[in-house]
C-alpha cells in the first residue's frame, strides 16, 4: 500500500469526510483519513440493531438545508427519503394526564394548550400584532404592552424552554444566558414542521452508506480503529506524523484540548447517555422525536422508524436521552461544547496554538467549538476545502469565518474560493457587508 499521503484528515464525520472528498477529488491529493472508532460517519453513524431496526447510534440526525449546492453535492452519494421532521412536547395537563403539542410553539400548540376557542382568539391577536407566518421571540412578546401577549411569553418559557434547558445543560434558571432565552420563538403558523428548509430528508439507505460512498475514492485511504493522536505530534514548531515532519494539510475534527494534551486544562462539554429499548409493537409514540419539556429525567425519546421509513412489523426501537456533564472518560463522547466567556477564552488559547502551524486546520463541532447543524457544517467544509491557502488565512484573521458560521452567509466564503461565481447582487451585498465591517475586499 502507498504510504505517502499529501493530506491527513483526523475524523470521518461530516467535517472530515467532506474535506477528504474535496481534497482528493477537486484537489487531486492523496488523503489519509484516520478514524478512532470502528466506523465512518462520526455521530451520524447508523446501523441495524439486534432486532433489525435501523437506529442512529449517537442520537437522531435529520438532514435539512436551504442551500441547493449542499443538497446537490450530497445527492451524489445518496438518494433521499422525503422526511419532514416534526417534534412534539409531552407535558402533564391540569387533569392529571398528559397532553402534547408541536414545538416550536405555534398556533396549533396554542389551541391545544388553551383550548380551541381561547387558543384561536390569542392566535388572532398575535397575528394582528406581528403578522402571519412570522417567528416572534418571547422577548418580543414580553415587551408587548398587551398583558395577555406578555403572559403567553411566560407560558412558553415555563412549559417549553426552561426545564428542558435545565436538563440539557445542567443549569439553573439564573445561569441560563438571557440572550438564549430571548431567542426562543413562537411560530405564528400551522406549519408543524421543526424545520422550514427547502431541502429535508433522510438518506434513503442510511447515513453510513452515504459516508462510505463519499469516502470511496482512489485518492482516499481510510484507517478505522486508529487513534491518530498516538502518531501526531504538535508539541514543537513543526507537525510531526509518525516521527517525521509533515508539511501537508492536516484537518483535525476532534477535541482541540485533547490535540494539545490539555495543556491549558480541559474544555467543558456535555455528554449524553442513551437508553435503547426494542418494543414488540408497531408504533410507540407516533413521531420521530418527543421532547419532555417539563418533567422526566430524560430530555426526549426518539422512535427511529418514523424517521427512516423502515417497515418492521411488530417491533420498534426507541431511545431515551439523558444529558450530563462530560468527564473525559474513555466510554464518554463529548457532544456539545458549553459556550461561555471563560470557556471561549480557554478555547482561544488552543486555537492560538493551532495557528502557529501553517497547515493545521481545526474543523467541525468539537475542533472549532461551534454549534453548527449538520448541513451548515457540511456546507462550510465544502467551501473550506476549495479555499486558497492565502485567502483562508486572511478570512481566519479578519473574522470572516466566524461570521460565516454565525450568520450562514455562504456568499462571504464563496466570493473568496476558486471556481465559485457570485451574481451581481450577491457580490454587491458582500462588498457592503465587508465595508461595514471594515474588512479588506470591500473595493
Amino acid at each position: 500500500m502507498d504510504t505517502h499521503f499529501d493530506c491527513l484528515v483526523i475524523g470521518s464525520g461530516y467535517a472530515g469526510s467532506v474535506a477528504a472528498r474535496e481534497m482528493a477529488e477537486r484537489g487531486g491529493r492523496r488523503v489519509l483519513v484516520l478514524e478512532r472508532r470502528g466506523h465512518v460517519g462520526g455521530n451520524a453513524y447508523d446501523r441495524l440493531d439486534d432486532a433489525g431496526v435501523l437506529i442512529h447510534q449517537y442520537g437522531p440526525h435529520i438532514f435539512h438545508t436551504n442551500n441547493k449546492t449542499v443538497f446537490d453535492w450530497l445527492s451524489r452519494f445518496t438518494q433521499w427519503r422525503d422526511y419532514q421532521h416534526r417534534v412534539i412536547a409531552n407535558i402533564p395537563d391540569e387533569q392529571g394526564g398528559r397532553m402534547t403539542y408541536p414545538v416550536p410553539f405555534n398556533l396549533t400548540s396554542l389551541e391545544t394548550a388553551f383550548g380551541p376557542e381561547e387558543g384561536k382568539r390569542l392566535g388572532d391577536k398575535l397575528i394582528a400584532a406581528y403578522g402571519a407566518e412570522k417567528k416572534v421571540t418571547i422577548l418580543e412578546l414580553r415587551q408587548n404592552a398587551d398583558p395577555e401577549i406578555a403572559a403567553l411569553a411566560d407560558y412558553v418559557y415555563s412549559h417549553v424552554f426552561v426545564r428542558y434547558t435545565m436538563k440539557q445543560w445542567g443549569q439553573t434558571p439564573e445561569e441560563i444566558d438571557p440572550n438564549t432565552t430571548a431567542r426562543v420563538p413562537v411560530f405564528l403558523s400551522r406549519d408543524d414542521r421543526y424545520f422550514q428548509d427547502v431541502y429535508q430528508g433522510m438518506p434513503l439507505e442510511g447515513y453510513t452508506p452515504m459516508f462510505e460512498q463519499m469516502l470511496d475514492h482512489p485518492n482516499i485511504t481510510v484507517e478505522l480503529g486508529r487513534d491518530a493522536l498516538k502518531d501526531l505530534d504538535v508539541s514543537g514548531e513543526r507537525v510531526l506524523w509518525e516521527g517525521a515532519v509533515f508539511d501537508g494539510p492536516v484537518v483535525y475534527t476532534g477535541q482541540a484540548d485533547e490535540l494539545f494534551g490539555f495543556r491549558f486544562g480541559p474544555l467543558p462539554y456535555r455528554t449524553l447517555d442513551f437508553q435503547f429499548e426494542t418494543l414488540l409493537q408497531d408504533n410507540f409514540q407516533g413521531y420521530g422525536t418527543v421532547n419532555y419539556t417539563v418533567d422526566q429525567d430524560f430530555t426526549r425519546i426518539t422512535e427511529f422508524k418514523h424517521m427512516t421509513g423502515q417497515v418492521c412489523p411488530g417491533r420498534t426501537t426507541i431511545v431515551k436521552e439523558y444529558s450530563r456533564a462530560y468527564e473525559g472518560r474513555e466510554d464518554e463522547t463529548p457532544y456539545y461544547a458549553i459556550i461561555a466567556p471563560d470557556n471561549n477564552a480557554l478555547y482561544g488559547q488552543y486555537a492560538d496554538l493551532a495557528r502557529r502551524f501553517g497547515s493545521l486546520y481545526l474543523l467541525g463541532r468539537l475542533a472549532d467549538k461551534s454549534f453548527v447543524e449538520v448541513t451548515r457544517e457540511g456546507r462550510f467544509t465544502l467551501y473550506r476545502a476549495r479555499v486558497r491557502e492565502e485567502d483562508y488565512r486572511r478570512m481566519e484573521t479578519n473574522g470572516l469565518l466566524r461570521r460565516y458560521y454565525k450568520n450562514s452567509v455562504a456568499g462571504m466564503v464563496a466570493a473568496l474560493v476558486q471556481d465559485e461565481a457570485l451574481t451581481g447582487s450577491e457580490l454587491a451585498g458582500l462588498k457592503e457587508l465587508l465595508r461595514k465591517a471594515g474588512e479588506p475586499g470591500a473595493e
